[in-house]
């Protein structure tokens, strides 16, 4: 297991930030409840929609002993697993939650969708794209509960290559909600399921499989923020190699609805330009600068999948991440456009698997059961494409900035009372008239300014003023 830093907020700090953490939700006009209509809807849909396989004319796949793997605590369960080893490779079933069968298009739920665009996360609790009836019941893979699913079939070969493809539409029964870390530990203490212990095998292989297209993972250390009793807990971790492994499920999954809508010339995709010469070039000179070169013959996700996990490597992959940016959503409706690469996992690729949470992956759900049965696609997901990227777009920046502003609250918080202490970090990398440096204990990252100093520089640092209501933190050189 990879090491957990975790810190809880101080009880004189607790009261002071609930505030902020609900000031920060009324600047940015976050919705506090679902509207009456679109509750209703939901719960209509909820009770009205069937999950008897005769009855919604659907495919019976109960049978396969699917199981979910998530954050511990999770309700909103978007997909499910069921992975098993042949003589010749591996049979993946992956089910995602069929949630177009409980949004009527351009019905109210659907309204409300649209306008939210995504499921927003925060310390005081998430704001869900859709009514939790739906979200976090009636369409999510629950354990031991019947549900519908889009179902991706996929033949492997021993390289974990898809020799096959089918999709349908079908009931499933999840027969255990995993976490990542029960599973993990599971795994390696040879106790796991056959579907989660093949998944050594998968995520090596489809890693693997990353290098020769030239992808590159960047695993950044983690930073969550929990809810305990009346207050919460800042923790940074590493994750364990399981989620990796599962991040590869998904990533095969979208790259592979990718190909269905490249080839069915209708759709929509998750693009990323090529990093910019010069900033690659700048990279492998601060590289060298941390003591951790990259050479000019090892490829770039080579490199990366190569780092270890100390503060050095951590200032490398913080640079790094600044490589790869421009990513957005292209649709196309008859002719493909010239741009629809991924750069940073190297291939065509389509957010498909998180409807429950993401707008867009409904469409592309919708788009790709269709194209790969030789339908047509509704005429309400072809329509609607082009009001997508938009939609995306500005949900994303109020995530972020929800993301942002909260993180900022609780390392304040965090440190709220300890002004005059002095803390040691290191620097990650300059920004602007300062520099971004990670605190050791508590794992909180600040940005000093005026501090001039290399990245993987280690700096010692006096605490002023950490202010709870808007997250400013104030550090100085000691």
């Amino acid at each position: 297991m990879l090491p957990r830093r975790s810190h809880l907020v101080p009880p004189g700090a607790r009261g002071e930030l609930a505030a902020a953490l609900q000031e920060l939700r009324d600047e940015l006009t976050l919705p506090a409840v679902f509207p009456p209509d679109v509750q209703a809807a939901a719960e209509r849909a909820a009770s009205a929609v069937s999950t008897d396989p005769a009855a919604a004319g659907l495919a019976d796949l109960r049978e396969i002993e699917f199981l979910t793997i998530d954050p511990v605590g999770s309700t909103d369960l978007d997909q499910a697993l069921h992975l098993e080893r042949t003589a010749s490779g591996a049979v993946l079933h992956y089910a995602i939650a069929d949630v177009p069968a409980y949004v009527a298009p351009d019905g109210p739920v659907d309204a409300e969708a649209r306008r939210r665009g995504q499921t927003l996360y925060a310390p005081d609790g998430r704001i869900p794209l859709h009514p939790p009836v739906l979200s976090e019941d009636a369409a999510s893979l629950l354990p031991g509960c019947d549900r519908r699913a889009y179902v991706w079939r996929f033949e492997l070969d021993e390289g974990a290559r898809p020799r096959a493809t089918i999709l349908v539409r079908g009931i499933v029964r999840s027969r255990a909600q995993w976490s990542y870390e029960d599973a993990q530990q599971a795994i390696e203490a040879g106790a796991a399921p056959a579907s989660l212990a093949a998944l050594a095998w998968f995520g090596h292989q489809r890693a693997e499989r990353e290098r020769e297209r030239g992808g590159a993972s960047l695993n950044m250390p983690e930073t969550r923020v929990t809810a305990e009793g009346d207050g919460y807990r800042i923790e940074q971790s590493d994750g364990v190699p399981l989620e990796d492994w599962n991040a590869h499920v998904s990533l095969l999954t979208g790259m592979t609805a990718a190909e269905i809508m490249v080839r069915g010339k209708v759709g929509i995709l998750r693009t990323m330009p090529p990093a910019d010469p010069a900033a690659v070039a700048a990279f492998r000179a601060q590289t060298i600068a941390l003591g951790r070169p990259w050479a000019e013959a090892v490829p770039y996700g080579d490199y990366l999948r190569s780092l270890g996990r100390g503060p050095l490597e951590r200032a490398v992959r913080e640079y790094a991440a600044g490589l790869f940016r421009g990513a957005g959503y292209v649709t196309f409706d008859g002719a493909v456009p010239d741009e629809i690469m991924q750069a940073a996992i190297g291939a065509p690729y389509a957010h498909t698997t998180a409807p429950l949470r993401r707008l867009v992956d409904r469409w592309s759900l919708v788009i790709c059961e269709a194209l790969a049965n030789g339908r047509e696609v509704p005429a309400w997901a072809r329509g609607s494409l082009g009001a997508l990227p938009d939609l995306m777009a500005r949900s994303s920046q109020k995530a972020s900035q929800l993301a942002a502003g909260a993180l900022d609250r609780v390392e304040a918080a965090l440190l709220h009372g300890r002004e005059g202490q002095e803390f040691t970090g290191i620097v990650l990398r300059q920004a602007g008239d300062g520099a971004r440096v990670q605190l050791h204990d508590p794992p909180v990252v600040a940005k000093i300014k005026e501090l001039t100093a290399a990245p993987g520089t280690a700096v010692r640092l006096r605490l002023t003023s950490a202010s709870v209501a808007d997250g400013v933190v104030t550090l100085v050189p000691a």
